[in-house]
């Protein structure tokens, strides 16, 4: 893959934004098939460009008209933000208070850096084919809960470009939803509670919710080989120690003086694992309270850590899809969750590499194209290079969301039995 070096973004951002970007796709997406007047005229963009100068209130008359634009001022970030009362661009001269974020896709922002506590590899902006799990077990939880106990359908994936992933509730419904609904579906997809200096973050109690025991499910499924081999959470007095200060103290004890017997932190946490479900099946006949510890455990060394902040705030801005990471060169990619367990952040697109399979590419179409139109060859362009898959796979979202619209249309006519 050809080496990315930020010094060049000024030289690749107008190929990009030119032959790359996928314009139509994208402006069909945030148009929602005309969902109210003016719906796209009245959405927030802000653009990062050179030396970091941020201009927040962009809006555009129609999708063509945001191409032009980007293509003019080859932002090296992209942020979509709320739907507004009126045009972003007109805010100055609205009344004071009168200019208000009306709607927003609800969205998540879930980053790495949020799980240095409990993982071994690396830490802050650094992350590794070990840790992006974390990332994997995230999108696994947090999309089965959306779908599942709150109902929702539309839901676009994507990486953001370095160390974390962003989701887009697109419903109709959830667009419209107040902060305080965005807040409660948050705090509903929150169990680690607590800063840096709570040791015990995940506290469970009878009843478990049925949410916390999908959790559980989906977390196991993951956990021996990423934190166990990969991580190896009980491979050193050290790390066990971490481990056993979430286990009530009358289990500590006697864990400890196991705990060096056994060879590896597999066999540890069989240890620990067999001693829990010992006292959940003593409580089931009443002879003791039972005992989550190595469910707690899991939950924080695995589960989903959200932003509240990013969820509740319908004027909160977020970072597009298919924008460029400035510092890391890759592409901020759709994901496909039928491929999910397969992703790979390192061999995502970078703007240099896309430019690259372009020159290569290009000396092949130069004969073919002779006779075709501007737009019809730039369509062709990202088709032949490796950022293909991902606009297909943000196509296929697009194209449900229009097949739901159009199923929609087409009950509410006959309710009003216009045939």
């Amino acid at each position: 893959m050809a080496r990315f070096e930020p010094a060049a973004l000024p030289e690749l951002l107008p190929v990009f934004y030119r032959r790359l970007f996928p314009h139509g796709a994208y402006g069909r997406w945030l148009a929602y098939g005309g969902a109210a007047k003016n719906y796209f005229q009245l959405r927030e963009f802000s653009f990062t460009l050179r030396d970091d100068v941020y201009v927040r209130f962009q809006s555009f008359g129609s999708p063509q008209e945001l191409e032009r634009e980007l293509q003019k001022m080859n932002p090296y970030k992209i942020d979509i933000g709320a739907v507004y009362s009126h045009r972003p661009s007109q805010h100055n001269t609205v009344h004071l208070g009168a200019f208000q974020p009306m709607e927003k896709e609800l969205v998540f922002d879930i980053d790495m850096t949020d799980y240095d506590d409990v993982r071994t590899c690396c830490s802050s902006a650094e992350i590794c084919s070990k840790c992006w799990t974390l990332m994997t077990i995230a999108v696994r939880v947090i999309d089965r809960a959306l779908v599942e106990d709150l109902g929702m359908k539309h839901r676009l994936w994507v990486y953001s470009g370095r160390r974390g992933v962003h989701c887009w509730v697109c419903d109709d419904a959830v667009r419209k939803w107040s902060p305080a609904l965005r807040a409660a579906a948050v705090e509903y997809l929150t169990l680690v509670k607590g800063g840096a200096e709570t040791v015990k973050k995940v506290n469970l109690s009878e009843p478990v919710h049925p949410f916390i025991r999908r959790s559980v499910n989906m977390v196991e499924k993951y956990f021996e080989e990423y934190a166990l081999v990969g991580q190896d959470i009980l491979g050193s007095p050290e790390r066990w120690d971490k481990v056993l200060a979430l286990v009530p103290e009358d289990h500590r004890e006697q864990l400890q003086g196991d705990f060096p017997k056994k060879r590896d932190s597999v066999q540890r946490w069989e240890l620990l694992k067999g001693r829990m479900e010992r006292t959940r099946r003593a409580a089931s006949t009443g002879k003791s309270a039972p005992c989550y510890a190595d469910w707690e455990i899991m939950l924080q060394y695995c589960f989903p850590r959200l932003d509240i902040n990013v969820s509740k705030g319908v004027g909160h801005l977020l970072k597009s899809p298919f924008s460029v990471h400035p510092k890391t060169g890759r592409i901020s990619v759709p994901l496909d969750l039928q491929r999910l367990d397969q992703f790979d952040p390192f061999a995502v697109p970078t703007i240099s590499s896309l430019c690259h399979e372009l020159d290569a590419a290009g000396d092949d179409g130069e004969q073919e194209d002779g006779g075709e139109t501007e737009p019809k060859r730039r369509v062709r362009d990202y088709k032949r290079t490796s950022l293909a898959p991902y606009v297909r796979v943000f196509e296929q979202f697009l194209e449900e969301m229009e097949r739901a619209r159009r199923g929609e249309r087409l009950q509410r006519s006959d309710l009003q039995g216009d045939f």
